[in-house]
């Protein structure tokens, strides 16, 4: 993995006139004639995200191939979609607050957000079949279905306290590494169609999918709240069960792994809750074990695109990677 970490406005730097294309594709695609959904629109677009998802669909497309309008295309698509889940996840979680500003569902409350949710989510379907490849149809299908089975299995093992390391796995795969997955396959598709681009595009995706979002559930409990945008502790209040806290449990003694399932039955956790769990992890090794499982998946997705020549998207691609890693948000 790359020592020298680049910042994202760096790695993005030989893309940049993509990314640019990119822009007016999603910029028109959140135009509406209704007000209220412009408005909305623009709050979207004010403060919007890394756009992590399109820059892996643009770069994947160059190390395949060239990028054509259907791969600004399918990047404006899959971030609409990554949009219009995230809406959805705010109402079903209460969120307040969303990239460190209040969420959508907090200005205008839950009816409006899951109706934008929903306006979002059918411009993703127009974006896509606009493209008029059916293997990108068949593609995002199947992703937004991984989507909604991720998110509904975390909830039922949230509430029957049965995540075991093995069903986590198979959680975030669906629930995250479905959808970057496919950002990369998107790239390839729209500019090479060989069946060994898709297949090493869409593994890259996979496996960097995995460690970002055990990332992001250490920021769940390590995150400072002004850097990360999220509220902290919020999928440990909801019972969420995520990687360090499966390890812990399973190599505390007997007394302390009590103490963990006593502060998981709190229905309301207090930041002092907070606080013991987070010591229980740390002492027992948990946040270290999830560290390490993201360089795995972080090493396993650099060595699947080793057999493309170097060049400076391929670079970017590797340092997306290593910026995964050591990022603090």
């Amino acid at each position: 993995m790359s020592k020298d970490l680049k910042t994202l406005k760096e790695i993005i730097y030989p893309i940049i006139e993509d990314m640019k294309l990119f822009d007016v594709e999603f910029r028109d695609a959140l135009k509406s004639e209704v007000r209220l959904v412009n408005t909305v629109g623009k709050y979207i677009l004010r403060h919007k995200g890394k756009h992590i998802r399109p820059i892996l669909t643009i770069l994947s497309a160059r190390v395949c191939g060239k990028p054509c309008l259907n791969s600004y295309k399918s990047a404006a698509m899959i971030e609409l979609l990554h949009i219009a889940t995230l809406i959805h996840d705010d109402v079903v979680d209460e969120a307040t607050t969303r990239r460190g500003f209040p969420s959508i569902n907090r200005i205008w409350k839950n009816k409006i957000a899951v109706l934008m949710g929903d306006f979002i989510l059918s411009k993703a379907l127009i974006n896509l079949v606009g493209i008029k490849d059916f293997e990108a149809l068949d593609l995002i299908s199947q992703t937004a279905e991984k989507l909604s089975s991720g998110e509904i299995l975390q909830i039922e093992k949230s509430l029957t306290r049965s995540m075991t390391e093995k069903v986590y796995y198979d959680m975030i795969n669906k629930k995250t590494a479905s959808l970057i997955s496919t950002s990369c396959e998107l790239g390839a598709i729209t500019s090479s169609k060989k069946r060994n681009d898709r297949n090493k595009m869409r593994l890259f995706g996979e496996k960097l999918g995995m460690a970002f979002q055990i990332k992001d559930d250490l920021f769940d409990m390590l995150g400072i709240e002004s850097k990360t945008g999220k509220n902290i502790g919020a999928d440990v209040k909801k019972n969420m069960i995520t990687l360090p806290l499966i390890y812990s449990y399973s190599n505390l003694k007997k007394p302390e792994s009590r103490l963990v399932k006593k502060i998981l039955n709190i229905k309301n956790k207090s930041k002092d809750d907070i606080s013991k769990l987070t010591q229980l992890i740390h002492s027992s090794g948990g946040f270290e074990y999830a560290k390490q499982k993201i360089d795995e998946f972080s090493n396993h997705a650099i060595e699947s695109i080793n057999d493309y020549p170097e060049s400076v998207y391929k670079q970017s691609l590797i340092d997306l990677v290593a910026f995964n890693s050591r990022r603090n948000y």
